[in-house]
């Protein structure tokens, strides 16, 4: 039988919750109607590039497309391209190819039809070099806590793919762009310092350029540098933070880099003034940005944002030319992301970008309120699915799965007639990690309840009985002391949690050890004390045998303190100890990973979890660094430092002892987000009695699951929400009085933001001016096509990725 090991749930953060899409306007757009629809409505669209005619005649060439579309089709005009990433195939971030023909859209998946690569995997900055497209993969690994991001170049023609990232310490490349000529590619990368260092914003890295036929010869162009893009094959822009990693805050800039002269120039193009990033070269003295000009006070999200503080797309010249701002006109209220540049003789240039879809009331159905099915590294064995809230678990027979709503304030549960909540709290209090009795005749669920983040507060683990009855009664089996993250014993009996108990004198250093109390009377008797240490011991799980309690910890480097720039100290590994014998010495599984000889890395290993069978761990971590430049994801401020992906660890049951530091581990999830708060259950997706997988996109019940979900304010404008900027703000005041729910964000958790009548939605929307355009180029395509010729993209793009 498929995924006969169960199926693995978790979170993501920074994901917009309402999905991507791929538009375009004009160079200098007139009103909202200049705005065309490049891409197709389905799933995730975004980074964006359109195919030149050269290009696209190469691969109808090899014949690896199954269209209708020919070579002289491109000639005359009929046919149009766009690389682009789409989350469409198995839910993977990967690259595809989009045809345009005869009025219809056919999407092919790059990897898959080219042979590169069909397994897990993140492909990210594909641009066309001549014959080839070249992009970043994640398809090989690395050591870890460093990337596992390398450029690759794949021949249009015969599907021969490379990898033009060399091998060794610090080679790890971000965000590719090919010169015009096509012979060289640009890209930042970590190899002067080494690899990376933890950041999560401002990565630091340097830009080489090295050829696409002899990738050997890599040169350092720029220091300090990301986000390169080609104006001619010897003047390049890129982005910059130009605060130091001491400042509190950063602040960005565009420059121009001019390679005909020794040393290079370096010229700033954008004010001093504002935040920008992430450009695409026009020409030589012009460039296409994006921009926030001014920044917003995410403590008080449900004020509406002014117009400069949203990411809008400029254009700025260094010839001294006015700015031109191509999606304020366009889009004012919403935010803008990635920049490309789309050359057509006829009828001018276009600048294209993408942001979250809110043109049409079915986007409102929003992909985050159902379960998202992915490919696992073993399908067979495992599945794998993206749950729409905070810390989700499974019940002991499978028929259940209850999460957190990502503003930690509504328990959910999900079964087999829907969704319904079975506790909430308002005020300063917030609600976090459920789970449910491990014995599966007790139809008990536990959670925590007090402050997050603050470990000098007091947090109480309560307890839901018969939570199938939906009575709603809960009661406390803490009181006093910061107490989290419980879970029981195999037979029910006992809860293992994280406390401050015992660390009176240390309040304000955060110290947790693990203990153990009765799983129905809690600490009323005096709760065992398992660990013990000037240390945080958090995130326990009890092993299905009983025998061990898995836990992440600092006890490594208790001590340290946050590098500059970064947001917390980290060193968090997992660690393994025996259930019943509170003086046996942690053992430590995966630690923060080292950075040097004897130098501990400041990582975080943490949410561990046992497979059913006990024999695997899964958790979340910072193993594989970062696979994209942070700065162009839809967020502008960090809350903590991300976990990164989901990775799995197998375990020999037969002794504790052989445990120590493993060095295999199998990345389960490929992502520019951040996944965590893993949970493994032995039941497949495809399981009948399993009815939570009623949620999972695509399930014919699916629907009736899944209610609207706009993320705008009541004016029409996106709210902060809407592209998953990290909010600490308090619960929001309801804006209108057909508004059901909604969620904020609390540490290190995007939102849900405003969920209201769905009619009431599209009668707001309807009034402000939005474009009505559909399809892959929307009525800019359809004139070309009624004059006899297609008039969409007849001469390629320029900038990132010509």
């Amino acid at each position: 039988m498929g995924e006969e090991r169960g199926t693995i749930a978790f979170f993501a953060t920074y994901r917009p919750p309402v999905p991507l899409e791929i538009y375009s306007s004009p160079y200098k757009p007139k009103s909202p109607s200049d705005e065309t629809t490049m891409t197709d409505g389905q799933f995730y669209n975004y980074n964006g590039q359109v195919i030149p005619p050269s290009a696209l005649k190469t691969i109808l060439k090899s014949k690896k497309l199954p269209t209708k579309a020919t070579v002289a089709d491109v000639e005359a005009g009929r046919v149009g391209g766009l690389l682009f990433v789409s989350e469409r195939t198995n839910n993977l971030e990967t690259l595809h190819i989009g045809i345009q023909f005869n009025g219809k859209v056919e999407v092919y998946n790059f990897g898959e039809v080219y042979g590169a690569f069909k397994g897990t995997r993140m492909e990210d900055s594909g641009c066309i070099a001549g014959d080839y497209i070249v992009y970043v993969s994640t398809k090989d690994p690395s050591k870890p806590h460093q990337p596992w991001t390398a450029v690759f170049k794949t021949h249009l023609l015969t599907g021969k793919t490379d990898r033009l990232t060399p091998t060794g310490t610090g080679r790890h490349d971000l965000s590719p762009s090919v010169s015009p000529d096509g012979k060289k590619v640009a890209m930042a990368t970590f190899q002067r310092k080494g690899g990376w260092d933890g950041e999560i914003e401002d990565l630091r890295t340097d830009i080489f350029v090295m050829n696409v036929d002899k990738p050997s010869n890599r040169r350092l162009v720029v220091e300090n540098a990301g986000w390169p893009t080609w104006a001619t094959d010897d003047v390049l822009f890129f982005h910059r933070n130009t605060n130091t990693p001491n400042d509190k805050d950063t602040s960005w800039a565009v420059f121009q880099l001019d390679m005909r002269t020794s040393p290079p120039t370096e010229t700033q193009v954008t004010p001093k003034e504002i935040n920008a990033i992430t450009p695409a070269a026009v020409n030589e003295t012009t460039v296409a940005v994006a921009t926030v000009r001014s920044k917003y006070n995410i403590n008080n999200p449900e004020k509406e944002r002014e117009i400069n503080q949203y990411r809008h797309i400029e254009i700025f010249s260094l010839s001294g030319e006015p700015v031109i701002k191509v999606t304020e006109m366009v889009r004012p209220r919403a935010d803008h992301f990635n920049p490309f540049v789309i050359v057509d003789k006829e009828r001018g240039m276009r600048i294209g970008y993408h942001r979250c879809n809110t043109d049409d009331p079915e986007a409102y159905r929003v992909i985050g309120r159902q379960f998202d099915q992915f490919q696992s590294p073993d399908t067979e064995k495992v599945g794998l699915i993206r749950v729409s809230g905070v810390f989700p678990t499974f019940s002991p027979d499978g028929s259940k799965l209850a999460f957190v709503d990502n503003e930690f304030k509504a328990l959910w549960v999900a079964d087999s007639s829907g969704l319904f909540i079975a506790y909430e709290t308002s005020g300063a209090n917030s609600i976090f990690s459920p789970v449910w009795n491990s014995n599966k005749d007790i139809d008990t669920l536990y959670f925590c309840l007090g402050p997050s983040f603050q470990a000098n507060t007091t947090v109480n683990i309560g307890m839901i009985p018969n939570v199938s009855e939906r009575e709603m009664g809960h009661q406390l089996l803490t009181d006093g002391y910061n107490n989290a993250f419980p879970f029981t014993s195999p037979d029910g009996t006992k809860v293992v949690y994280r406390s401050t108990r015992g660390h009176d004198e240390d309040q304000k250093k955060m110290y947790k050890n693990l203990f153990i109390m009765d799983g129905e009377y809690g600490d009323s008797d005096e709760p065992m004390q398992l660990t013990k240490g000037k240390c945080i011991d958090t995130h326990c799980q009890w092993s299905p045998n009983g025998d061990w309690i898995a836990f992440a910890s600092n006890r490594g480097n208790p001590t340290a303190q946050a590098p500059p720039g970064l947001p917390d100290p980290g060193f968090f590994g997992i660690y393994l100890t025996k259930a019943d014998d509170p003086n046996f010495e942690p053992i430590k599984v995966i630690d923060s990973g080292f950075k040097r000889p004897r130098e501990l890395f400041p990582g975080h290993c943490v949410h561990p979890c046992f497979s059913p069978d006990g024999k695997s761990l899964v958790f979340s971590a910072d193993l594989a660094a970062v696979s994209v430049d942070p700065i162009s994801l839809p967020l502008f401020v960090h809350s903590v430092r991300p976990y990164g992906d989901i990775f799995m660890v197998n375990l020999k049951m037969d002794d504790i002892n052989k445990n120590k530091e493993i060095e295999n581990y199998t990345r389960i999830t490929h992502s520019r987000y951040e996944n965590s708060t893993a949970t493994w259950t032995m039941f497949s997706t495809k399981d009948p009695y399993a009815k939570w997988n009623l949620l999972i996109a695509g399930h014919s019940k699916s629907k009736d699951f899944t209610p609207a979900c706009p993320y705008m304010h009541a004016s029409g404008a996106e709210s902060i929400h809407m592209t998953g900027h990290l909010t600490f703000g308090d619960h929001l005041t309801v804006m209108k009085n057909k508004m059901l729910y909604y969620y904020s964000e609390l540490g290190d958790m995007f939102g849900i933001a405003a969920i209201w009548d769905s009619d009431d939605v599209v009668t707001e929307a309807s009034g402000m001016g939005m474009s009505r355009r559909r399809g892959w180029w929307g009525r800019w395509w359809r004139r070309g096509r009624r004059g006899g010729r297609s008039r969409a993209v007849t001469d390629g793009n320029r900038g990132r990725g010509r």
